[in-house]
């Protein structure tokens, strides 16, 4: 995450693999850009009168993918969606640096919005919240052939929701085998669609 401080500095969040680190960066014309959803290799300067240590010597590791707009911009709406999740967590474990990392090496080869569902779907086993498609959320009753699914993938009746329905089946699949390519990209994009709304 980028966010800007004073005049053209900015306060930067990157995930190590050991930490959530929140960095000082100071503006300067020969810095090179630091952007939501890049990979970087840096230094960190720690300084006992500044509020935050510094991120100083940024070198950008590229993806084969990133001059794709559509494949960045899905990647960096993910990015943003895991920051939000994270922030609060300072040492959130190596997890979720390595599944961005295997997100990443695998993003320009199929829909990037299956990648990125595949992946929630690995956060929510985790983490301890995929919850399996047998019973409704709302009403707790058995569900029958279809699903919808609502904010973390929680399965519901369709008519117990506002949501996309999906065939029970498939959704059952998918959060077994965590591969979407039992779904047409309608389906696939009804689940991005439910992942903006957060993780």
């Amino acid at each position: 995450n980028v966010k800007k401080a004073k005049n053209e500095d900015t306060i930067v969040s990157i995930l190590t693999k050991e930490r959530l680190e929140v960095l000082y960066r100071f503006y300067g014309a020969r810095h090179p850009v630091v952007t939501t959803g890049f990979k970087v290799d840096f230094e960190i300067e720690k300084d006992s009168i500044q509020f935050l240590p510094k991120l100083r010597n940024v070198i950008h590791l590229g993806f084969p993918w990133l001059k794709e707009i559509n494949r960045l911009t899905i990647w960096q709406n993910f990015i943003t969606l895991l920051y939000d999740h994270l922030k609060d967590v300072e040492i959130p474990g190596s997890f979720y640096f390595d599944i961005l990392e295997h997100s990443a090496n695998i993003w320009q080869y199929q829909n990037p919005m299956r990648t990125a569902i595949e992946s929630y779907l690995s956060i929510l086993e985790h983490e301890g919240r995929l919850h399996e498609p047998d019973n409704c959320f709302i009403c707790s009753k058995p569900l029958e052939d279809s699903v919808s699914l609502i904010r973390a993938y929680l399965p519901a009746h369709p008519k117990c929701v506002i949501a996309r329905e999906y065939r029970l089946e498939l959704i059952k699949q998918l959060m077994e085998t965590k591969k979407s390519i039992l779904l047409d990209d309608n389906d696939v994009e009804g689940l991005w669609l439910t992942l903006l709304e957060g993780m």
